[in-house]
């Protein structure tokens, strides 16, 4: 599984990294989390507003922090 965080590094986008590793902590999950901070390969996921998670190159939230369990919510529906 790769995860990958778009933003621009702000504190917002940096709680979400914090809350994805979190999640798959909890999950008991290896993921590969990659930053995204280059705002051309930000746009080419069709994404205008961040921090986005993005989970094996599918946008899967944007715009908001996610807390922990969010995530792992998503993860179990994408995992599936």
């Amino acid at each position: 599984m790769k995860i990958k965080i778009l933003g621009s590094g702000c504190k917002n986008c940096v709680a979400l990294v914090d809350n994805t590793k979190s999640a798959l902590s909890e999950l008991g999950i290896e993921a590969e989390i990659v930053k995204v901070t280059d705002f051309a390969e930000i746009a080419g996921f069709g994404v205008m507003s961040t921090p986005a998670l993005v989970v094996d190159e599918k946008v899967v939230s944007f715009g908001k922090v996610l807390k922990p369990k969010d995530i792992i919510k998503i993860i179990e529906k994408v995992a599936k």
